[in-house]
This record gives C-alpha cells, sequence and structure tokens, in this order.
C-alpha cells in the first residue's frame, strides 16, 4: 500500500542520494577550475584562450551529457517495476549510443575549429587556443563512456564510487597539471597545453575505472548481459534518444548562452574575457553540485513514476526545489562576500580582479534562479517531459538572455557587467516557468487518478 511520506523523511533520502553526485560533479567541475588557476598563472592571454576553448567546447559537451541523460529516467523507472531485462538493454544500447555520440562529437569540434578567425576574438587568444581545444576536444571521447556507466549507476540509486572515481581523477588532474604545465621534475614545460593533457589522461582513466566497477560489482552481476554487443537493436535506442535528444538540446540553449557570452566578452578584449574565466568557473562549481540535487531528483521521481506512487512523486520534487534554494542561497552569499577575494586564486592583474569581482557580484544574484531552473529540468527529465522544456529554455536563454546581454553591454554600454545581467533575467525566466510546469504536471496526473 502506498502512504505519503512526510517531507523530512524525502529530505533524508534525497540527500543521502544526492550528497554523492553533487561530489562527483564537484569532482568533475574541479578539474576546470583547477586548470584555470594553474593556467591563470601563466597570465592573461593562457587564460583567455582556456575560457574561449572551454566555453566553445561546453556546447557540444553537455549536448553529448544531456544525451545520457536519456538513461538514467529509463532505468529509474525499470528499477521501480523490477524490469531486470529491461535494466541491462538499457546498458548496451547506452554504452554503444554515448560511444558514437563521442566520437561524432569529436569529429565534429574538429571540423569546426577552422571557424575560430572568424568569432572576432583576439588573435593571440586563437593561438594560443586552437592546440589546446583539440586535445580537450579528444577528451569527449571517453568522458561519454564514463557518462554511460554513471547515469546507468545513478539510475540504480548507485552513486558513491562515481564520487570517489571522480574526486581521485580531479586529484590526478592537479598532479599531472603540476608536471606538465610547468615542466616538473624532468616532463616537459608544456604550458596550456599541458592542462589539456592532463584532462585528456584523467578522463580516460575514468572511463576505465567505472567500467571495471560496472562490470564487477556483485549486485550488478544481474545486468551483465549488457554488455553482450551482438544483441543491439536500432529499435532499442529510441526511448533513450526520446528523452536524451531533448535534453541535451536544453543544455545548448543555456550553455550556448553563456558561451555567447564568452565571445562577447571577446569583443570587449582579452582581459574582460579572462575574468569572464575567471567568474564562469566559479559558477560552474555551484551549479554543477546543484545539477546533483537535479539528477538525484531525476531518479527520485522516477522511481515514483514506475510504482505509480504520484503523491509521493510530487512531494520529492517540491523537496528538491527546497534544498537547490537551501544550497544556492549559501552560494550566493559566499560569492558576495568573497567577490574581491575569488579572483586573487587565479591572477595577479588588477584589472582583471576588479572585473571579475562584478561578474562574481551579478553570479551571487542568480545562484537561486540557476538551482531552481535546473533542479526543474532534473524533476521534468523524470517524469519523461522534455518538449516543452526544451521550449522554455530556448524562450529563457535565446529569447531573452542573450537579446538583453547585447543590450546591456552594448548598446547602453554597460560592458561585462551587462552581458551577465542578461544571463540574470533568462535564468529567472527559466526558473519560474519551470517550477510551476513541474507542478502543473504532478497535478492533471493526479488529477486523472482520482477521476478513475
Amino acid at each position: 500500500m502506498l502512504t505519503l511520506q512526510p517531507y523530512h523523511r524525502h529530505l533524508r533520502k534525497t540527500i543521502v542520494l544526492a550528497y554523492p553526485v553533487m561530489l562527483s560533479q564537484l569532482g568533475h567541475i574541479m578539474v576546470g577550475v583547477v586548470d584555470s588557476i594553474m593556467v591563470g598563472k601563466l597570465g592573461p592571454t593562457p587564460l583567455a584562450a582556456s575560457s574561449f576553448a572551454n566555453n566553445f567546447m561546453a556546447v557540444f559537451l553537455m549536448f553529448g551529457i544531456g544525451v545520457s541523460y536519456g538513461i538514467t529516467p529509463l532505468v529509474a523507472q525499470s528499477d521501480g517495476r523490477g524490469e531486470e531485462g529491461k535494466i541491462a538493454r538499457l546498458l548496451r544500447h547506452g554504452i554503444v549510443l554515448c560511444l558514437a555520440l563521442g566520437l561524432s562529437l569529436w569529429g565534429l569540434l574538429a571540423a569546426l575549429s577552422i571557424t575560430f578567425p572568424l568569432l572576432g576574438q583576439p588573435s593571440d587568444v586563437i593561438a594560443l587556443g586552437k592546440p589546446y581545444f583539440f586535445i580537450i576536444a579528444s577528451s569527449l571521447v571517453p568522458l561519454m563512456i564514463f557518462q554511460c556507466f554513471r547515469q546507468f549507476a545513478e539510475g540504480l540509486s548507485i552513486t558513491k564510487p562515481t564520487m570517489f572515481i571522480s574526486m581521485a581523477a580531479n586529484l590526478l588532474n592537479i598532479f599531472l597539471n603540476y608536471l606538465l604545465i610547468f615542466g616538473k621534475w624532468g616532463f616537459p614545460e608544456l604550458g596550456l597545453n599541458g592542462a589539456g593533457w592532463s584532462t585528456l589522461i584523467s578522463r580516460i582513466l575514468m572511463a576505465y575505472g567505472l567500467y571495471l566497477f560496472i562490470k564487477h560489482y556483485p549486485r550488478l552481476q544481474v545486468y551483465r548481459e549488457g554488455f553482450q554487443w551482438m544483441k543491439i537493436k536500432g529499435q532499442f535506442f529510441k526511448p533513450m534518444l526520446k528523452i536524451g535528444i531533448p535534453s541535451g538540446i536544453q543544455f545548448i540553449f543555456e550553455v550556448g548562452a553563456f558561451a555567447m557570452a564568452s565571445i562577447m566578452m571577446g569583443w570587449l578584449g582579452t582581459i574582460p574575457l579572462a575574468a569572464h574565466q575567471i567568474a564562469i568557473s566559479l559558477v560552474s562549481v555551484s551549479y554543477m553540485m546543484a545539477s546533483g540535487i537535479s539528477a538525484a531528483s531525476t531518479v527520485r521521481i522516477g522511481n515514483h513514476l514506475g510504482r505509480g506512487d504520484l503523491w509521493n512523486m510530487r512531494r520529492a520534487g517540491n523537496t528538491s526545489f527546497l534544498m537547490a534554494i537551501l544550497f544556492m542561497s549559501f552560494c550566493s552569499l559566499t560569492y558576495m562576500l568573497f567577490k574581491n577575494f575569488f579572483p586573487t586564486l587565479y591572477v595577479t592583474d588588477a584589472e582583471v580582479i576588479e572585473i571579475a569581482a562584478s561578474l562574481i557580484w551579478v553570479a551571487g544574484i542568480f545562484q537561486l534562479s540557476d538551482g531552481i531552473q535546473v533542479v526543474g529540468l532534473g524533476c521534468l527529465r523524470g517524469m519523461s517531459d522534455v518538449k516543452k522544456p526544451t521550449l522554455i529554455t530556448l524562450m529563457a536563454y535565446w529569447g531573452l538572455a542573450i537579446p538583453a546581454s547585447y543590450v546591456l553591454g552594448f548598446v547602453l554600454d554597460m560592458g561585462p557587467k551587462g552581458i551577465w545581467l542578461g544571463l540574470l533575467i533568462g535564468l529567472s525566466v527559466a526558473a519560474i516557468t519551470l517550477w510551476f510546469r513541474f507542478n502543473q504536471l504532478c497535478r492533471i496526473k493526479i488529477q486523472k487518478v482520482n477521476v478513475t
């Protein structure tokens, strides 16, 4: 018999599921943050080159990650219904899908690199950033394989192994950065390219480590059929793509908006672009940790939906929104209090520090909106609702945020701060609309059950 669980029980369950994902996401994003800090020691131009390359690649990276998200709700719903054979089939087809996607994205990025001179960036930034870009683009292949195993495990509420592997990879990346960026212990001094090689090596080992866990963990032996490659059938990709492609497009709209903001920063020069990289790397930390709450909400809502427990599904979702508000409020306060300190971790250039501090202040304001919108997408993904949320992100980021950033930054001559205020507008609209969408869908589903 299904009973309505109190909020404190939902909170405890969500925290238990979310905190390893949050730490895993933190380890994942800290690779980029550490790269920025260590590259920043080389000067503003290498930092700006890193910003340009990473922001250009981020659109494609997040699309790939979004597509892999199509695995999690299907595994969670099947787990709720006890469908072991279907879960093994999802693993098999998920591996093939993510491998093919990683290779395709790598080829596409290599082809698009010829457009770099057309994007209006400083010539020294392009010259320094292009070889680094080719290296980190190659890391998409092992990262997508890692994502497949990660989303599969999270769909079964297994989150701690991913956390430990991600944290170990982050420590390895720091060590390799030290060796390869600065040429320590007899290793070549590769500068910015050294950070790229460190990322590539770390992601290869991440993928291999999680593969070994999935294949040999006793609880998952029942799904070993998922590694039988000869049983691939085209029609089984459709459910994953039905959720994954819109999820990837959602990320394209959001991350693409930030990438476009990075390009607009480049129009203002190397110094604003370097400041933007500092602020965006800090914001990425809180965003990725909030996305851990989002991932937990996808799993919990998928489980409740699979069991037909709609009332606890709604309560689990609203608990996730509450967690995001509390966590992002803390992040907001931290950014505002230490806005002048954080940039000094990256650079010593006074002008870069001053501009970065003003952007971090704006970042503090939009933390709540950022957390609510990412959790909203996760909750709706758990319900397999992805089409309307995709339209919401399109309108919020490209219908509002980017035009507002251009008007505030260039027409009204507010510069870098104006560009970020435009992003704030888009994030806020997305957050409000996605929260309403989730609760509206819950009411509709519950009313249908009550009527029958």
